[in-house]
C-alpha cells in the first residue's frame, strides 16, 4: 500500500510542477465550450437541449490531451522497466498512475463544468446532474484511456494512434453522461444513466488495470 501511494503522489506532484498541461487542459475545456455557441448560435432553447453534450464532448476530448503522456514519460527514461520489476503489482501501478491522472485532469473538469454549464444556459438542476455524471463518469476515461496508453506506446504517432483507439470507448460514457442530462430536463428521472455510468466507472476500474498491465509488458520485450 505504502509503494502505491508513494507512485500516486509521485505522479499527482509531477502532474502538479508541470502546470502548463493542466493549464492546457482547462484551457482547451472552456474555450471548447465558449465556442460551441458561436457555432450553432445562441438561441437560448437550442443551447439547453444540446448543452449536456457539449459540455460532456469538450470535458472528453480534453481528457484525450493529456492520455500520451501517461506512460510515455516513464517509458523513455526508463522508470516503466522499474515499475515491471518492482515488488508492486504492475497492475496497481497502472492504478496508481490512472487515479492521479484523474485528479489531476478529471477533477479539475468536473469542478468547473457548472461554471461553463451555465454558459449553455442549462438550469441549475441539470447543472447539477451534469456535475454528477462527469464525477462519476470521469474516471472510467482515465481508467479506460490507459488501455490506449498502452497500446499506442512507441507508436510513430502516438497522438493519431491514441485517439483512433480511444475514441469509440469512449462513446458509452458519452452516450450515458449526455443521457442523464436531458432525462432529468425532460424530467424522465437521471437515477438509471447515472447508475449505468456508475457500473461503467467499476467495470473499467476491475478490467483496465489489468488490460493495460499487459499491454504495458507487451511494450517492455
Amino acid at each position: 500500500m505504502a509503494a502505491f501511494i508513494g507512485l500516486f503522489r509521485h505522479d499527482l506532484h509531477l502532474a502538479v510542477r508541470q502546470g502548463g498541461d493542466a493549464g492546457l487542459i482547462l484551457g482547451f475545456f472552456v474555450l471548447a465550450v465558449i465556442l460551441f455557441p458561436f457555432g450553432v448560435g445562441p438561441e437560448p432553447a437550442l443551447l439547453q437541449r444540446i448543452g449536456a453534450g457539449i459540455v460532456w464532448v469538450a470535458a472528453l476530448l480534453s481528457a484525450l490531451l493529456s492520455l500520451d503522456r501517461l506512460f510515455e514519460a516513464d517509458y523513455q527514461d526508463g522508470e516503466l522497466d522499474h515499475l515491471a520489476l518492482s515488488t508492486l503489482p504492475l497492475e496497481l501501478a497502472v492504478l496508481a498512475k490512472c487515479a492521479a491522472h484523474w485528479v489531476a485532469t478529471g477533477l479539475p473538469l468536473t469542478l468547473i463544468s457548472p461554471f461553463l454549464a451555465l454558459l449553455v444556459d442549462l438550469d441549475p438542476h441539470v447543472i447539477s446532474i451534469v456535475f454528477s455524471s462527469l464525477l462519476i463518469g470521469t474516471p472510467a476515461l482515465s481508467l479506460i484511456g490507459s488501455v490506449a496508453a498502452a497500446l499506442a506506446l512507441g507508436a510513430r504517432r502516438q497522438g493519431v494512434v491514441l485517439s483512433i483507439l480511444v475514441l469509440p470507448l469512449y462513446v458509452p460514457p458519452l452516450i450515458f453522461g449526455a443521457g442523464a442530462a436531458e432525462a432529468s430536463a425532460t424530467g424522465a428521472g437521471a437515477r438509471a444513466y447515472l447508475l449505468i455510468l456508475g457500473a461503467l466507472s467499476l467495470a473499467a476500474l476491475a478490467l483496465c488495470p489489468w488490460a493495460s498491465a499487459a499491454a504495458l509488458r507487451q511494450a517492455l520485450e
